[in-house]
């Protein structure tokens, strides 16, 4: 039985829907917060185990026949290492064979001006020194996140402006990460092992800017702007000045290169060729087909 936290999240949810493509759904269980928003699983005869990353009595009991769980990071800045350190101590009070955590891609989390990303990191080094069997997932930024960057549709009439120089960015749909690491978790046999889920080549905002334009029929360009000029931007777009402040993070980290780890894993893991990149933002832009003129 293969147990994933998070499942009603969206990357969770990728992972689930692809487990139930290959296997039963008894064989499946599924953390959750709410029971109500698992219905669907439990329809689908997936064991739903309510319970949180805060509470370990729950996540004891959540890990009851479970072989392999898969750790969705959470969302909580504050606590998350400790979250993720109650998960693995209760995986390793199961006796669980296999531990798969959905970490982030960088290339060196030292020279990362992003804090929110040190979390990820720490968790690694925690899961290698419990012990456990355990398949590590360094999962690039999700090409889904890519509107919430440039502004939403609001990007074909203004194009994108961004601190970003001409930093890359291995983008990846989050539904055919969650299908690779299904699909890990699934096949997983002898030494641990760290995939890094990303495509295998890193694009610029100038590539993403000529990508909506072939999508959408209309000329989207990319401009250079400092980081004030983007909090200003996007305070008068309706982002509280904290979150744009947190974006750059980001930002800087695509300035400097340390989003562009590109890996051919994630191909190999889904046995194709994920999606292009022009196909991949016509679909988180929601663009059909006849947009395009």
């Amino acid at each position: 039985m293969i147990l994933v936290t998070g499942a009603t999240g969206q990357l969770g949810s990728a992972v689930v829907r692809r487990l139930l493509e290959r296997t039963a759904g008894a064989d499946i269980a599924a953390l959750a917060r709410d029971e109500s928003k698992a219905a669907d699983l439990s329809a689908r005869g997936v064991s739903v185990r309510v319970g949180d990353y805060d509470d370990t009595a729950a996540l004891d009991l959540a890990m009851a026949g479970v072989d392999r769980v898969l750790l969705i990071a959470g969302n909580t800045p504050q606590r998350r290492v400790q979250q993720h350190q109650n998960v693995i101590d209760a995986a390793r009070r199961a006796g669980v064979g296999l531990i798969g955590f959905a970490s982030r891609s960088l290339r060196d989390v030292q020279a990362s001006e992003n804090t929110l990303m040190h979390d990820y990191f720490e968790t690694e080094d925690r899961i290698r020194r419990s012990g456990l069997p355990h398949v590590l997932f360094r999962n690039a930024l999700y090409l889904d996140t890519v509107p919430l960057y440039v502004g939403g549709p609001r990007v074909f009439e203004t194009g994108i402006r961004l601190p970003a120089d001409d930093g890359k960015v291995a983008y990846a749909l989050r539904r055919e990460m969650g299908e690779a690491l299904a699909n890990a978790m699934l096949d997983h046999q002898g030494a641990d092992r760290t995939y890094v889920v990303a495509a295998s080549r890193g694009y610029t905002f100038d590539d993403v800017a000529a990508a909506l334009s072939e999508v959408s029929g209309r000329t989207v360009g990319y401009t250079r702007i400092s980081e004030e000029e983007y909090v200003a931007d996007a305070v008068r777009a309706g982002l509280t000045e904290h979150l744009a402040r947190r974006y750059l993070g980001f930002c800087s980290d695509i300035r400097s290169n340390q989003l562009d780890e590109t890996s051919s894993d994630l191909e190999t893991l889904l046995g194709r060729t994920p999606t292009r990149l022009p196909e991949g933002l016509r679909e988180v832009f929601g663009l059909s087909r006849s947009n395009t003129r």
